[in-house]
């Protein structure tokens, strides 16, 4: 008998300003443990530390689980704090455009790592091909296409 998922639980939203002030300081406190892990893990990617920085991982995945959990309870209180305190919204606003801003930097360096890399493969896979290939000529004078059987696959190992 196939029972359905369990529900996941009510959000709890802030109706208090004590319970406001108290998400907007676990809210602080989350983007802020994320940022520690993700300039880390920025700076040991630039440095060519993957191995390292691959460490990291599940520090900030239990450090994403926990903001995504403080923003739903924030979206939730929106209302509320909108009302009642439109200062600290807009101050966790700014902190937020902020925490944006370092988790793009940090987007783009994993992209460019991830380019490189890429990039160093496709050579080496080039040149394996290059040198495999026969260079030949036909009856007509122009240089034989290789076909399929001369192109050799590349086998990568994703653990580092």
């Amino acid at each position: 008998m196939n029972q359905p998922p369990p529900s996941p639980p009510a959000i709890q939203a802030a109706s208090t300003p004590a319970e406001a002030r108290k998400l907007a300081e676990e809210l602080m406190d989350v983007m802020s443990a994320l940022l520690g892990i993700i300039e880390r893990e920025t700076e040991l990617v630039r440095a060519g530390k993957i191995r390292e920085a691959m460490a990291f991982e599940p520090k900030k995945t239990e450090a994403s689980r926990r903001y995504v959990g403080v923003v739903s309870r924030l979206k939730a209180s929106h209302p509320y704090l909108a009302k009642t305190s439109p200062d600290l919204f807009s101050t966790l606003r700014r902190h937020h455009e902020t925490f944006r801003a370092m988790l793009q930097v940090n987007l783009t360096v994993l992209a460019t790592a991830h380019a490189v890399s890429e990039n160093i493969v496709r050579g080496v896979n080039a040149e394996i091909q290059r040198r495999n290939i026969p260079n030949t000529y036909g009856a007509t004078g122009r240089r034989v296409n290789p076909t399929a059987r001369h192109l050799t696959p590349l086998a990568v190992s994703r653990s580092l």
